[in-house]
Order: C-alpha cells, then structure tokens, then sequence
C-alpha cells in the first residue's frame, strides 16, 4: 500500500501519503499513540515496539501510517482472522493484547485493532481514508470483509433509558449521534451485534459494537455467513 493524494484544509491542500509503517516509525508511532490516547487512557494499552514489530512481521498489509509533510498524524493496524460472530471476545483475546501474534495468513476477516489520529488532524477526514485504505486492502486479498468493535462514547447519556442495542439502532437510523458510531457509518461499516466487556470504557458502558464492511466483489457468498444482531 502506497497512496498519496491532496486533502482540503482550509485554503490549502495538504499532501497526504497512506503506507506501510515500518521500524524506523516506531517513535513516531508510539508518540502518536500518547498524543490521540492521553490520560486517563492506561498507558500501557499505548503500543510498545515489541507489538510493533509483531504487525510489521506478521502481517504488514494491515500496519499503515498516514504522512503530512513527513510527519506521522495517524496509524492503523489489523490482522487476518476467522472469527464466529456470535462468539464473546474482547480486545485483548481478538488482538492477543495488541501483538497479533492469532493472526491467520488465510483468515476470511481483517479485523481492526486499533485507528488513531493525532487531535489537531482529526478534521481531515484521515481516519476516513484509513478506513478506505484498509478496504482496499480486504479486497486486494480476497477476504471476506473489515471487521472490528467501536466504542459508543455517547451511550453514557442514555444507559438508563435504552438499552444498548436500541442505542445503536437510534444512532443508525440517524435518531442519535455518537462520535465513534456515526463516523464508522459515514465510512460505510454496518453495525451487526453488541459486545459486552470489549473494554473498560465507563462512556460506553463497558460495551462495544461490531461493526462490518463486506467485500463487495464477495457478494455471493455473504449469504449465511453473518448476519446482523441489531435491527
């Protein structure tokens, strides 16, 4: 993967380039880690240069960077997986605690572990391109689809009125907004079922929503194979 392309911000128009990250970006990463993720967020969920190394070597298809003007501003990583959807699991047992060392070479599903974007960048649409990235990424290897659990920052407001699934059915139908929900959906992921206990996240309720983009050169066989848990 190798992309590069002009965003708008303002007046001007930023070179923007996607691409692999590798080890020299290390302290960048790790950086921008702190910066997206700081306090209260655990430190040491931020990534360390062993996990790092394991995404560059096991799969670096799913380990990319977005560059402005030689800077690191933003990072994505997944790995290639076979995952029942109607199975419990977490961060920790989806991602092995961040090392990916579960990925499957022949995995149906990229599975996302983590998206990031440096604060003062955030209006630029680079998680969107991302997001658009990785997708292509999911169609240049014949996987089935993206998959991967978002927060839902903004359930806190309502946990005591709805219940989780009909939050995000709210959000979905355009009812509700949240921050993490409705920028998965602009980027064209569909919500398909909740998990509870993904993250000690207080916001979200401790819950989290998977949510889906299918290859859309894969149609035929979608069918049976997941189906969505919310309406």
């Amino acid at each position: 993967m190798f992309k590069q392309l002009r965003i708008p911000d303002g007046d001007r128009m930023l070179p923007v380039t996607i691409r692999k990250y590798d080890r020299g970006d290390f302290t960048d990463l790790i950086a921008l880690q702190q910066l997206s993720f700081p306090p209260p967020y655990p430190s040491e969920l931020w990534w360390n240069e062993a996990q790092l190394t394991e995404h560059i070597t096991r799969f670096p298809e799913g380990a990319l960077c977005v560059e402005i003007n030689g800077r690191i501003v933003g990072s994505m990583t997944a790995l290639r997986t076979t995952i029942d959807d109607l199975k419990p699991h977490n961060w920790s047992t989806a991602t092995d605690d961040g090392y990916i060392r579960n990925h499957e070479s022949n995995g149906d599903t990229v599975y996302v572990a983590d998206l990031c974007v440096a604060p003062e960048y955030r209006k630029l649409g680079l998680g969107k391109w991302l997001l658009q990235s990785m997708y292509e990424t999911v169609v240049h290897l014949d996987c089935l689809r993206l998959l991967g659990v978002g927060r839902m920052p903004g359930y806190y407001r309502y946990m005591d009125t709805l219940t989780p699934e009909l939050y995000v059915e709210r959000v979905t139908n355009g009812m509700l907004f949240d921050p993490v929900i409705t920028f998965m959906l602009r980027c064209g992921r569909l919500p398909i079922g909740i998990v509870p206990h993904y993250l000690e996240d207080e916001d979200s309720a401790h819950y989290g929503v998977l949510m889906e983009w299918k290859n859309p050169f894969k149609r035929s066989e979608w069918n049976g194979v997941h189906s969505s848990k919310i309406n």
